[in-house]
C-alpha cells in the first residue's frame, strides 16, 4: 500500500519505527525532544520514548558527536542531529578523526553505529552560516558514508538504512525537500547503500543531480524534451558509496555529462564525480563534462540574492545545450 507523505513525515516514521525496534536507540541534539526539532523531523518522539532516550542537548556540537561516539563503542545507537549541517565544523575533529577511524584504529574490536542527521541547503534567508552544504568536505573523509536523499521514499529508507548499519552516517537532509510530498509504501523497507536512482530515462545527456536539484534537473529534462533533447537524470542517493556503475553505463550511452548540485562548484561534490569520469571514460565523452554549481563565495542573507546561489532550470538547460554544441 502507497500513500503520499512529506518528507519530514517519512523520516520521522522511520525514527519512530527503529526506536519501536531497537530498545537501544537513542536520540538527541539541540531542541530534538519538547518541541521536535525546528524542522519537526523529531515531533512526538519523546512523548513516546520519554526523555531517557529522547532529549535536549546544550549547544555543544563537539559533545553531541563525541558522546554520541562513546554511546556506539558500549553497544548504543545513537542519532544525533546537529540542526544545521554547518554546526559540523565545530565538532570536525570528533566526526573527521574520530567517527571515521576508531573502528579502523581498534582493529575492529568494536563497532560505531551512529547516524547523524543535518539539514542542508538555502532557505529563507538563514545567511552564511546556516545555509551550507557541506558534505564534499566530508566525501574526502575516510570511514564515513555520506547520503543524501531527494524525495520522501529515500529518505525513509535511507534513514532506516543508515540507523541499522554498523558504520558512522552523515545523513543530509535538504530544508526546502522537508514539506515534499511523495509516495511511500506502508510496510517496512529499506533502501541499500551505493545504488543509484535512474529517475528518468534519456539518450542524448546525462545528468547527475543530488537532493533538491534532482527536481530541478528533472524539470529542465521535461522542457528539453519540447526541443527533441532526451536527458537521462540519475540521482546517486549516497556519495559514499558512489555507485559508479549506473553513473558510468548512462555515460557510455549518452557521452555527455553535467553534474548539478547547491555546494560550492570549486571542490564540490561534482568534482570527485567528474574526475572519475575522467579518468575512466574519458574516450567515451563526446564533449566536456559541465558542472552546474553554487558559487564560491559565502551565502547572502538576502531572501532576493539567496537565489542566485543555487542552480535553477535556466542555468541545467544551458548547460545541457552547450555539451550538445
Amino acid at each position: 500500500m502507497m500513500r503520499k507523505i512529506t518528507m519530514r513525515e517519512a523520516l520521522n516514521e522511520a525514527l519512530f519505527e527503529e526506536m519501536e525496534r531497537n530498545k537501544n536507540t537513542l536520540c538527541f541534539g539541540e531542541d530534538v525532544g519538547y518541541i521536535g526539532g525546528i524542522f519537526g523531523v523529531t515531533r512526538g518522539l519523546q512523548e513516546k520514548f520519554g526523555k531517557e532516550r529522547v532529549w535536549d542537548t546544550p549547544i555543544a556540537e563537539c559533545t553531541i558527536v563525541g558522546a554520541a561516539l562513546g554511546m556506539a563503542i558500549t553497544g548504543l545507537v545513537p542519532i544525533a542531529e546537529m540542526q544545521f549541517a554547518d554546526f559540523m565544523a565545530v565538532a570536525f575533529d570528533e566526526v573527521h578523526n574520530k567517527l571515521g577511524k576508531w573502528r579502523y584504529m581498534h582493529g575492529g574490536k568494536f563497532e560505531v553505529p551512529v547516524t547523524l542527521r543535518l539539514p542542508i541547503g538555502i532557505s529563507g534567508g538563514a545567511g552564511p552560516e546556516h545555509s551550507q552544504s557541506p558534505q564534499a568536505l566530508f566525501v574526502h573523509s575516510q570511514g564515513l558514508y555520506v547520503v543524501i536523499p531527494s524525495n520522501p521514499r529515500d529518505a525513509k529508507g535511507l534513514l532506516k538504512q543508515a540507523i541499522r548499519d554498523p558504520n558512522p552516517v552523515l545523513f543530509f537532509e535538504h530544508k526546502k525537500l522537508y514539506e515534499v510530498k511523495g509516495e511511500v509504501e506502508e510496510e517496512e523497507f529499506l533502501i541499500p547503500f551505493g545504488k543509484a536512482a535512474v529517475k528518468k530515462q534519456g539518450t542524448d545527456v546525462t545528468i547527475v543531480a543530488t537532493a533538491l536539484q534532482v527536481t530541478t534537473a528533472l524539470e529542465a529534462a521535461e522542457l528539453l524534451e519540447k526541443d527533441n533533447i532526451s536527458v537521462e537524470v540519475i540521482d546517486p542517493r549516497t556519495l559514499v558509496p558512489l555507485d559508479t556503475d549506473t553513473i558510468f553505463e548512462s555515460i557510455k550511452k549518452t557521452g555527455r555529462l553535467v553534474i548539478v548540485h547547491e555546494d560550492p562548484k570549486r571542490g564540490g561534490t561534482g568534482a570527485e564525480i567528474a574526475a572519475l569520469v575522467a579518468e575512466e571514460l574519458l574516450f567515451d565523452l563526446e564533449a566536456p563534462i559541465k558542472r552546474v554549481a553554487g558559487p564560491d563565495v559565502p551565502i547572502a542573507q538576502n531572501i532576493h540574492l539567496e537565489k542566485y546561489y543555487v542552480p535553477s532550470v535556466e542555468d541545467i538547460i544551458e548547460a545541457v545545450k552547450e555539451t550538445l554544441d
